[in-house]
């Protein structure tokens, strides 16, 4: 998968995994990496998905209808790929944070969806349910944080609630933030991760 791979101050500081959104590219959430933990290594990802050219992590039949099977696909594209990187860079593979806006928020709540030990945790901005009707595996002790709209007009705010109880009912230590911006990524959000990920990963 197309990447770019920084490597850290502290090698105690978790990985971040970035994922960025539709149409966007691997130098997206640079500088979201940098607020949330500045000396954490950086592992950032372009999806290998092509939208009427504007990369995604995985293919959709419609606005907010997800192609599960590609998901599926996609899903475990990734998680190989990062077993892959955590050898290649020499990086800690169960210190793996993701940090997704959108689309890519959306495939890194597969990954939880889909592996017990895929991430130490995750910051979700604007994300929705991967899928439904599955099984999720043993996520206690894993914590993430969702960045929401209550007038997202993507992700509605009854879909962030159906998420956070997904993921508590599997075992994750769930923060919701909300924000009256729709579906942007704002300031203000950004600030309330940063201050949720040195609580939850303190130096």
């Amino acid at each position: 998968m197309r990447h770019l791979f920084q490597p850290g101050t502290d090698p105690n500081a978790p990985v971040l995994l970035l994922l960025h959104g539709t149409g966007g590219t691997e130098h997206d959430l640079l500088p979201l990496a940098e607020q949330l933990s500045p000396s954490s290594s950086v592992l950032s990802v372009r999806g290998n998905v092509s939208e009427n050219g504007m990369p995604r992590f995985f293919r959709r039949l419609a606005e907010g209808v997800f192609d599960e099977e590609d998901l599926r696909f996609r899903t475990k594209e990734l998680a190989d790929f990062l077993n892959e990187a955590a050898e290649r860079y020499g990086f800690r593979r169960d210190a793996v944070v993701a940090v997704g806006y959108s689309n890519g928020a959306n495939i890194a709540g597969s990954l939880l969806f889909h592996y017990a030990d895929a991430l130490k945790g995750a910051v979700l901005h604007h994300p929705m349910v991967p899928l439904r009707g599955m099984a999720l595996p043993d996520l206690t002790g894993v914590p993430v944080f969702i960045g929401a709209g209550t007038n997202d007009p993507i992700c509605s705010a009854s879909e962030t609630e159906e998420l956070t109880g997904l993921l508590k009912s599997a075992g994750a230590g769930v923060t919701v933030h909300w924000e009256n911006n729709g579906h942007r990524l704002s300031g203000t959000e950004v600030r309330q991760a940063a201050a949720w990920f040195e609580a939850a990963f303190p130096s």
